[in-house]
């Protein structure tokens, strides 16, 4: 079935989408959507209001493309409009006050007589500006909202051209210009045949180029950029050619990361990306690309504990790995983790995602397919290595290795049978009885300060988990690197949700 687009002003996201009516079976394998984000400023700045070509639910602020219109001291030329004068060093202008400004001066500004360019340079920006701003012009947008959005962008990059040409290296009318270009082709109607989408992207390419050449540090061009590239991508299907260019879109995410690196939205587009690469190369190159995917899901989760989109993309993720696992005959050895397993993570990213953003649709939709993949009424169910029941230190031989519980009330040690009876836990707390008289460790959601990895001589050797709390610390030990992953988004996830208030979701999910 079709993934209905979807956009944060370029914000698609992976998607799980059921087949109406069919039967019960395996679930479908959930195929990414490429996130290209743009914010929804350039919308609210220009006048207008965003629209959105996707399922109405699936709509947000936090992943839109940087359209806020720059402005360099350098390159800058003076005017007499007071938007458009720029204070002590750097300033960023939004683009609503570039455009006031642009509308009291309907007339574009003469030739710099004192321009230290050349006439032939400048001619020659000149002859280049003309194919992109033609490309423009033909643009007409597919509704009154469209034409009236794309008269302001023809008219703003008119302003950029001319910029352009009397100082050809103004990056920020380069980058700038660029955006415009990447608007319109939003404008374009479906049919069109002239201007083609494909033709103002790969201009506006072009012109992110020449910015970043100029200015290497402009993560907002590589940024962008990689968006551009995206979408031509998009409109290539599953070629050689969409490769190089899914290619080329991680390289410039890469890049914008290296230089924003407190990006989440930029890690969740490098991973989806990454995701849809993986769907092209072959199979012998597939799981590498796929588990560097998880690693940017992952990172950008662990920027923004509550980034929805970052924390479903993850989930569908491991559900496709879980899918090519399982077709090419499970787990190659014990230190991999089995498809069943996998399932069972990608279940408890896909309800985590649900429990944050509740109202949409396509949320709703996955978890209906993977909520049996849960261990209910649980949402995680695995096994930790844990000292004695109050020894907060104690030799590594008394740690022992057992099964822990997580819901979204809390992180509770099953009791075993050779327990003794310990009247305190680690932290020197009373704990409850899980099964009559027996003490376990428990940790209530409510209680935690913060959940990390950690490194102890004191823990035995392994992935040490520290969980700090209001009552004490609690140091518990997994089995793996990668299991230690696991429990740490699950804690914070159930966390992150009990503190937005949205635990009753949660619960409804688990215990039905």
């Amino acid at each position: 079935m079709p993934e209905p687009e979807s956009r944060n002003r370029h914000g698609p996201e992976a998607q799980l989408v059921p087949e109406s009516g069919s039967a019960p079976g395996p679930v479908p394998n959930p195929q990414p959507k490429t996130e290209t984000v743009r914010t929804e400023q350039v919308h609210a700045q220009l006048g207008l209001k965003s629209e959105s070509k996707a399922d109405p639910a699936v709509k947000d602020s936090d992943l839109r493309r940087t359209t806020t219109v720059r402005s360099n001291e350098a390159n800058a030329n003076p005017s007499p409009t007071p938007q458009l004068r720029k204070d002590e060093g750097s300033r960023t202008f939004t683009m609503r006050e570039l455009l006031n400004g642009l509308k009291n001066d309907s007339e574009p500004e003469k030739e710099d007589a004192n321009s230290p360019y050349s006439p032939e340079r400048q001619q020659q920006h000149a002859e280049q500006n003309t194919a992109a701003m033609e490309l423009i012009n033909s643009v007409v947008g597919v509704d009154d909202e469209g034409r009236s959005r794309q008269r302001i962008l023809t008219f703003a990059a008119r302003r950029y051209a001319t910029a352009i040409e009397r100082n050809p290296e103004d990056y920020d009318a380069l980058y700038n210009w660029a955006l415009v270009l990447q608007e319109s082709a939003d404008n374009v109607s479906p049919d069109s045949t002239s201007p083609s989408k494909d033709a103002l992207l790969e201009e506006a390419c072009k012109k992110y180029d020449e910015a970043t050449l100029l200015c290497p540090t402009l993560h907002d061009a590589f940024y962008n950029w990689a968006i551009a590239i995206s979408d031509r991508a998009k409109m290539r299907g599953r070629t050689k050619e969409a490769e190089e260019l899914w290619k080329q879109a991680t390289k410039n995410y890469e890049k914008a990361v290296q230089l924003n690196w407190n990006s989440p939205q930029a890690l969740n587009n490098w991973g989806l990306a990454l995701q849809e690469l993986s769907a092209i190369v072959p199979a012998r190159e597939k799981q590498k690309i796929v588990r560097t995917a998880i690693s940017k899901f992952r990172a950008a989760i662990q920027l923004q504990f509550d980034f929805h989109r970052a924390i479903y993309n993850l989930g569908t993720v491991l559900y496709g790995l879980a899918e090519d696992t399982l077709r090419t005959g499970g787990s190659v050895n014990a230190q991999e983790v089995s498809p069943n397993e996998l399932y069972s993570q990608s279940a408890i990213y896909i309800a985590a995602a649900h429990a944050l953003k509740p109202n949409y649709s396509v949320y709703s939709s996955a978890l209906r397919l993977v909520r049996s993949m849960l261990p209910l009424p649980h949402l995680k169910v695995g096994y930790l290595n844990a000292p004695p029941v109050g020894s907060m230190i104690a030799p590594h031989n008394d740690w022992k290795r057992s099964e822990f519980l997580l819901d979204h009330e809390k992180l509770q040690q099953v009791p075993r049978g050779d327990h003794k009876q310990v009247p305190q836990s680690l932290s020197g707390r009373s704990v409850d009885a899980v099964n009559g008289d027996k003490k376990t460790i428990k940790v209530d959601i409510a209680d935690i300060i913060s959940v990390s990895a950690c490194a102890d001589l004191t823990l035995p050797p392994g992935a040490g988990l520290c969980i700090d709390t209001s009552h004490g610390s609690f140091y518990l030990v997994a089995d793996s690197w990668e299991s230690l992953d696991g429990w740490l988004d699950a804690l914070r996830l159930v966390y992150t949700i009990y503190v937005r208030g949205k635990s009753d979701v949660l619960a409804g999910i688990i215990t039905g």
